[in-house]
């Protein structure tokens, strides 16, 4: 069993990470939030401590790790500070805005030696599993194109938080936030980025107002010469999770949990497509990977690598989107 300190409720998901800390038989005993109403109405529900200074919560010999979600501007202090302290770290997305802040966590990280793991749950899913099975198989051929898109209407509906338009403190908008996750899928599906063109826009008022976007289109161009697009958007009302990917000898569509494949093969078979219904299982979730590192010394899946990737994608994004050039990616 861990004893876990949970690092603020800034972050939407920082609920749902308590719960599935308690749920897996671990506790909880101690919160840790600047802003102190948050932090102890948040204590006060999960039956634990409340404490408004973080130093005291690191020095606590009854803490083995932290789970962060402070706003994305702090996340380089807090997890330098909680490494130091020789803590194990779960970190929601983004690691940090700048790949430079990144580097700097990993060098504390490494140098403590905890383990750290970051929230890239879309990575557990069956059909981005089957997709990379896909790809690595070949029977595309030579990927060429590729479109990955996640959106909800968070603006246009009205429901996230206010302070979700805090550009200092949430270091961006709905690409920083949302679109962290077809941007890491893009990663891990087709390799390294070689450059990067972005278009961010704003078209709800508390987005307008703040300027920060609330709509964003990546084209991303990857060392194998794959292109892809890179979406997200607070301003979509609907918007199935979906995917495609296109090669020399086939393509791959996904939505949801549909997934249709087209190969040589099959268009011998078929017209054009298969549905596939057969798909690999589920990965546990990024946080039970890193209990299970923690407890069993298993590999670490969501490590600190992936965490800079996408921190170093989203830097040259916001420097695009800002300057309207293509950013290469060293």
């Amino acid at each position: 069993m861990l004893n876990i300190a949970m690092l603020s409720k800034w972050h939407v998901h920082a609920g749902g990470y308590a719960n599935e800390v308690l749920k897996s038989g671990h506790k909880i005993p101690v919160v840790w939030d600047e802003d102190e109403n948050r932090g102890k109405d948040w204590a006060k529900e999960l039956g634990c401590d409340y404490e408004k200074d973080l130093a005291k919560v690191l020095k606590r010999s009854d803490i083995d790790a932290v789970i962060v979600d402070t706003e994305t501007s702090k996340h380089k202090e807090v997890m330098i500070a909680a490494a130091n302290a020789k803590k194990h770290i779960f970190t929601e997305k983004t690691l940090a805005a700048t790949k430079k802040d990144a580097l700097e966590i990993e060098k504390a990280v490494e140098k403590n030696k905890v383990i750290f793991t970051i929230s890239m749950p879309q990575r557990t899913s069956p059909v981005v599993l089957y997709a990379k099975q896909v790809i690595d198989s070949g029977v595309l051929g030579q990927i060429n194109t590729a479109r990955f898109r996640n959106a909800h209407n968070g603006a246009s509906g009205d429901w996230l938080p206010d302070y979700w338009y805090i550009e200092k403190d949430a270091c961006g908008g709905a690409m920083m936030d949302l679109g962290c996750h077809p941007m890491y899928i893009a990663n891990y599906l087709l390799g390294a980025p070689a450059r990067i063109t972005s278009i961010y826009n704003a078209t709800m008022k508390k987005a307008i107002d703040a300027g920060i976007e609330d709509n964003a289109i990546n084209l991303i161009e990857f060392k194998n010469k794959a292109i892809a697009m890179v979406e997200t958007s607070f301003v979509t009302p609907v918007s199935p999770w979906a995917f495609e990917i296109y090669g020399t000898e086939g393509m791959l569509l996904l939505s949801d949990n549909n997934v249709k494949l087209s190969t040589p093969e099959t268009r011998e078979l078929r017209d054009g497509f298969i549905e596939v219904t057969k798909l690999p299982k589920a990965l546990p979730s990024p946080m039970q990977t890193w209990f299970n590192a923690i407890e069993k010394g298993d590999p670490v899946v969501f490590d600190i690598k992936a965490g800079i990737g996408l921190s170093e994608l989203l830097e040259c994004a916001y420097i695009s989107h800002k300057t309207g050039a293509t950013v290469t990616i060293k």
